[in-house]
């Protein structure tokens, strides 16, 4: 999801080149023919679709996974950013800011209810055969440390980061859906159209801040390869590494000294 641009775009270009066929969704149709045409029709498919249509998710995967019934991996990458400053709460567009939730997390709770079923009797099916499904959610180093200056955003990805490890945590403890790998990518800023829409960062002229989209893929295609469940990806394994590692020793401890007392 979120196949018409930046990491999207690079991330489903790097699937293509392992040899996996992809279907590339997005909103806008003309960047879609276009990646269609770029690859071809042996290695991707295209479908337009907008996610912020909470009611359709449901529908609209039950129809993908009829059409693509090998359908092994699902990676969410669809977001935006907002700036939202509450020292001039006048200036605060509540819808702007509900389109900014639903597009940065409620739709990926949506999308993940509708696909993870599918996921979890194919990786049962494929049980001992050296394959399984991946689930994988594109997050932000802003989920760890916020910036003020987009105060919704970075609450946005905090509570998909919190979700990706509550999920993780549910499926190992579950027989049927251990197959499934949970993966989150944690970037850092990177120079792609996130940063150009907003009229904000370039009268600041910080439209194009961040490492390279090549740089990122380097750290984010190493980490799938190695199969780490949380890709923190240049700065942010290097000043948040440690950080991360803390929380998720208290994380697990937590988990552990539950597990047997919380319904199932």
């Amino acid at each position: 999801m979120g196949c018409t641009a930046g990491l999207g775009v690079a991330m489903a270009e790097r699937m293509i080149e392992a040899g996996s066929f992809v279907i590339a969704v997005g909103r806008r149709r003309d960047r879609l023919d276009a990646f269609l045409e770029k690859h071809g029709k042996d290695k991707v498919t295209v479908e337009q679709f907008d996610i912020t249509d909470i009611e359709a998710i449901k529908g609209w995967a039950e129809g993908i996974i009829k059409a693509h019934p090998s359908l092994d991996c699902v990676v969410l990458n669809a977001g935006i950013q907002r700036g939202l400053n509450f020292a001039r709460p006048g200036d605060i567009d509540v819808d702007l800011v509900r389109k900014e939730i639903d597009t940065n997390y409620t739709s990926y709770i949506a999308l993940i209810a509708a696909f993870l079923p599918h996921l979890q009797v194919l990786s049962s099916s494929q049980r001992g055969e050296g394959t399984g499904t991946a689930l994988v959610a594109v997050s932000s180093g802003l989920a760890l440390v916020p910036l003020p200056r987009c105060a919704n955003y970075c609450a946005t990805k905090a509570a998909l980061h919190a979700l990706m490890w509550s999920i993780r945590a549910q499926l190992k403890a579950d027989e049927k859906s251990r197959g499934v790998k949970v993966i989150e990518i944690v970037p850092p800023a990177v120079q792609t159209e996130l940063h150009e829409l907003q009229e904000d960062m370039r009268a600041a002229g910080l439209a194009n801040i961040g490492i390279t989209i090549e740089e990122f893929m380097k750290d984010c295609w190493a980490g799938l390869e190695n199969g780490d469940e949380e890709i923190l990806v240049g700065p942010i394994k290097e000043n948040f590494g440690t950080l991360e590692d803390g929380r998720r020793k208290v994380f697990d401890h937590f988990v552990n000294s539950v597990a047997d007392k919380m319904p199932k």
